[in-house]
């Protein structure tokens, strides 16, 4: 077989002394040529004409290669090549810990992460050719380097093994990928404000039970999701904080001999610390667990919050309007206006739960330390990540192009007596008690349904007839800006209440252009 890398001592005279590896571009000048290039591109055609499979880096016990349907079936390349930058950055470290603890040379460890520069630039630039027979990521990686700097390649292994290795691809994924959902959080928060902002004094229905139950602002109603986001936020980064140990280091699943530092690693890495127990290194998964629990809270969230603008889409409700920039119509009725993506935040919700549950069943019964079925927790991670961040950017494009139909709202508040837990306030102010008050006002009600009217239109008479204390002032509390007004509690719909409650988000998500 011809070899595809320079002569070792070719590659040692290129290195002398060198501490640190040089750039990509210069490696390729002084240790690689256009003869290399066609020289790989000769024996990749013969391999392949041959239909012969490559010796695995593991197969030196093995007297026969695998089937291709076991080999198909096993394969995760396909899906874990997305962990490429995460897979560099940690042989980066851990070439660097090996030389500074004399289990390579300097030599070595520039030959290697110059190598691995010019692997991610080939895979960045799509000039990589991923393969299956080398199974995943890890090896594809590793053998690339073999072929590209030879022997130095062969020492990256050193006190490491695929176990801990993708794991601690896997943990430096997911710190990445809660960074970029955090960041969509923030996002739809700011939309969510800027439309409470839009829409000053706009009083709605509140609903319990999906029954007509209280006024509120609608300031308020959407700033409820602005919270319920918030602790999405928090969720994500404590899971942050949980998973920022690293297992580098841990091996198969005992640790080594070898006089490996794995602080040194872990601080390179950014981790906050070496994980303490080898078998838990390998074996953990927990921070999946939880990292696809908190994105499947946030897409109940905003499942919740799609639900609510489709039924407000409705002609039944006409409170809402998406523009056309966010809005779908029909093949067959020219006449529709649908809310789709929306309904899709809603649907997709479904997969995120699903991601976790395959996980969930995925860990439920593998016995200590790792087993080859974890290698099933990187699609529904992958999955539920890319359809989270989905959900959150159609979600806040949908915030910035929807109006609220103030008249169509004004015109259905009177329906459904809003007002009549208000009056029972009125009562108790009166020294009635709350029981006795809930009754009165339960007449007073039932007076309007059979006279088709509201609390506001009864007569003091009316009133009367039912409690002597109703008084004139009764008025004050009926009709729903009037109770709007009276809210007073903490965190209620009160206009200075809410008001407290949209300046504080405006100050805590710094948001420019909105006077707080």
């Amino acid at each position: 077989m011809k070899t595809l890398a320079p002569p070792h001592n070719q590659l040692l005279r290129s290195f002398p002394g060198h501490r640190r590896s040089i750039d990509a571009g210069a490696w390729k000048r002084r240790c690689w040529t256009p003869a290399a290039d066609a020289m790989a591109a000769e024996f990749k055609t013969e391999h392949e004409k041959k239909g012969e499979k490559e010796n695995k880096l593991w197969g030196g016990r093995f007297q026969e290669s695998v089937t291709d349907a076991v080999e198909r079936f096993s394969e995760s390349v396909s899906f874990d090549k997305q962990l490429y930058k995460q897979d560099i950055r940690g042989s980066r470290a851990h070439a660097t810990m090996l030389a500074n603890q004399g289990l390579m040379s300097d030599s070595d460890r520039c030959c290697i992460l110059s190598g691995l520069d010019e692997i991610e630039r080939r895979i960045e630039n799509g000039e990589f050719v991923w393969r299956a027979d080398r199974e995943d990521v890890h090896m594809n990686i590793e053998a690339a380097l073999t072929d590209l700097i030879g022997e130095p390649a062969k020492k990256l292994h050193t006190a490491r093994s695929r176990n801990d290795q993708v794991v601690t691809d896997l943990r430096l994924w997911c710190r990445d990928a809660i960074d970029q959902i955090l960041s969509c959080i923030k996002q739809l928060q700011v939309g969510l404000i800027m439309l409470a902002k839009e829409n000053e004094g706009l009083i709605v229905p509140g609903y319990t039970h999906l029954q007509r139950a209280q006024p509120v602002l609608l300031q308020h109603l959407l700033l409820s999701y602005v919270e319920q986001l918030e602790r999405d936020f928090c969720r994500l980064v404590n899971c942050k904080d949980r998973l920022n140990v690293c297992p580098l280091g841990a091996c198969a699943l005992a640790g080594t001999g070898l006089p490996i530092d794995r602080f040194m690693t872990s601080e390179a890495l950014g981790f906050s610390a070496p994980m303490k127990n080898s078998i838990d290194a390998v074996s953990d998964r927990d921070f999946v667990l939880e990292f696809l629990a908190a994105n499947s809270i946030t897409a109940i969230h905003l499942s919740r919050l799609g639900e609510e603008w489709v039924m407000w889409a409705s002609e039944e409700f006409g409170f809402l309007t998406p523009s056309d920039k966010v809005s779908t119509g029909s093949s067959i009725m020219p006449q529709k206006k649908n809310p789709d993506p929306m309904e899709l935040v809603r649907g997709k919700s479904a997969r995120v739960v699903g991601d976790l549950v395959t996980l969930l069943v995925l860990c439920k019964g593998l016995p200590q330390a790792y087993n080859r079925d974890l290698q099933e927790d990187k699609e529904p991670l992958f999955d539920s990540v890319k359809t989270i961040i989905g959900m959150l950017e159609v979600t806040t494009e949908f915030a910035h192009n929807v109006t609220f139909n103030r008249q169509k709202i004004q015109k259905a508040l009177p329906a459904g007596h809003l007002d009549a837990t208000t009056l029972a306030d009125y009562l108790v102010k009166k020294g009635i008690p709350f029981r006795t008050s809930h009754d009165i006002v339960g007449r007073s009600v039932a007076l309007c349904v059979a006279k088709i009217c509201q609390l506001s239109d009864l007569t003091l008479d009316d009133f009367r007839i039912i409690s002597p204390v109703f008084e004139e002032d009764v008025y004050e509390f009926l009709g729903v800006e009037n109770c709007v007004k009276k809210f007073c509690s903490y965190g209620s719909t009160g206009s200075e209440m809410v008001a407290e409650q949209l300046n504080a988000w405006i100050t805590k998500l710094n948001i420019s252009g909105i006077s707080s």
